[in-house]
């Protein structure tokens, strides 16, 4: 990612530098809650099996209040086992527990997978060679709202390129990366794409951590590629979606806070993002065996792009050198944004396990798509759950449940299920060479 820059970029650099500064947000994830919520073109029913409630019973201290309160928290679960045939092309039979995309929670983060995915499929589509994933990346502004980033002093040489800002979103959740993915794509361009994939029910209509109003956030800046020369390789004009929002009733909580005052209310969501868990499922699931997917609903992106997903997904921030995550250990721990399996767990991870994830937490949601592997046992499994953390009700006033009740259930859940499958019989044992990566530090 390191380049040579010419005179006419160092000028370019140095003068943006003093206009903006590049920022890292750190991760500011989503919501939900237990109240009354619907969407017109759903049934109201949950989707269970058995297996997975008769394990978490089989653990009372941990889940007996989970079981119990199974709906006011929102809980659901899907679990996915990963059998080999003899040619060890990988067979995917999935469990539930509580499942219903008409119960609305907040995605949060979670948003962040399928746009770090369409971020690299629209590069592919702009087929120009001189612009890649590590092409500097300028940002300008042209409506209210907008800001403009010039430079990204957590690279090497201070350039902002779409591959630093997916390491950040998958490292460590990064809110300002994910806002210039969004920025790049254009809304129009990613729900359309979305819905292309099957994927109808799913909305990404807003930037996160900044407020703003339906009109700016359907306006997405300009922006201008260049190459190590200085020289202007690709621009896109500032965009304007004319998306029609799908028809939603979604509301959260009993009350709200809004500009210091509580509204006796419930929260409307109905122009937040949305992605319900078997979407967020399904796109992990697509993301690392894209061959159990039929082709129009893939990502078009490179084997090479897939890859570098993989890794940073799983790549921990004590080992990242750009962005220095491992230079803050205060802020950013080995098994940070591991929720499922590792919880709010300060603890180093164990060696032979990598997780493959995205979480999202906001509004007292906690959520987790994860793929698990472990390369001495040779076992693998999807796991993804959500679990609303909100015992008042009451959404922003930053009184959540996470540590007493979602980061305990998440850990708990997680290696529950990674019990359960160093115990279950594999016919075929996997190669897991494939998802095996070398890391930056």
């Amino acid at each position: 990612m390191i380049c040579k820059h010419k005179a006419l970029f160092n000028l370019l650099v140095v003068i943006a530098f003093f206009l903006s500064c590049g920022t890292t947000g750190k991760n500011t994830h989503a919501s939900n809650t237990n109240n009354k919520q619907n969407v017109s073109n759903m049934p109201d029913t949950a989707q269970n099996d058995g297996l997975l409630e008769s394990i978490l019973n089989n653990y009372p201290q941990y889940f007996a209040e989970i079981l119990k309160n199974r709906n006011d928290l929102n809980v659901q679960v899907i679990y996915t086992q990963v059998n080999r045939g003899a040619n060890g092309r990988p067979i995917l039979q999935n469990h539930y527990f509580n499942v219903n995309a008409a119960r609305y929670y907040y995605p949060a983060s979670t948003v962040k997978l399928p746009i770090v995915l369409l971020a690299l499929q629209k590069l592919h589509e702009i087929n120009n060679t001189q612009v890649t994933p590590n092409t500097t990346m300028l940002t300008g502004s042209a409506f209210t709202g907008q800001s403009d980033v010039y430079n990204d002093p957590t690279t090497p040489d201070g350039r902002p390129t779409i591959a630093h800002y997916i390491k950040k979103i998958l490292m460590v959740s990064d809110n300002d990366a994910f806002n210039r993915l969004y920025e790049f794509l254009g809304q129009q361009y990613i729900n359309d794409e979305l819905k292309k994939k099957g994927y109808s029910d799913a909305q990404v209509i807003h930037r996160l951590d900044i407020f703003l109003s339906e009109e700016e956030n359907r306006r997405t800046n300009p922006i201008t590629f260049y190459d190590s020369a200085g020289n202007i390789v690709y621009v896109q004009k500032e965009q304007r979606s004319n998306l029609k929002y799908n028809n939603r009733n979604d509301s959260l909580g009993k009350s709200y806070y809004s500009a210091g005052k509580l509204i006796n209310r419930p929260m409307d969501f109905s122009k937040k993002n949305r992605l319900c868990l078997q979407d967020l499922h399904n796109i992990l699931l697509s993301l690392v065996f894209p061959e159990k997917v039929e082709a129009s609903k893939r990502f078009n992106i490179s084997e090479d792009d897939r890859r570098f997903v993989l890794k940073y997904m799983s790549q921990y921030p004590t080992e990242s050198i750009y962005p220095p995550y491992s230079a803050d250990t205060i802020n950013y721990w080995p098994a940070y944004c591991k929720f499922l399996f590792y919880g709010g767990s300060k603890e180093n991870p164990q060696a032979n396990i990598r997780i493959f994830n995205k979480v999202g937490d906001a509004y007292g949601q906690l959520i987790d798509a994860a793929y698990i592997v472990d390369y001495k046992n040779k076992i693998e499994f999807f796991l993804s759950a959500v679990i609303y953390c909100n015992s008042d009700g009451i959404i922003n006033d930053d009184k959540y449940d996470y540590d007493s009740l979602g980061l305990p259930f998440m850990k708990n859940l997680g290696q529950v299920i990674y019990n359960y499958e160093l115990k279950r019989h594999y016919k075929n044992k996997p190669d897991l060479s494939p998802v095996l990566f070398t890391y930056d530090k």
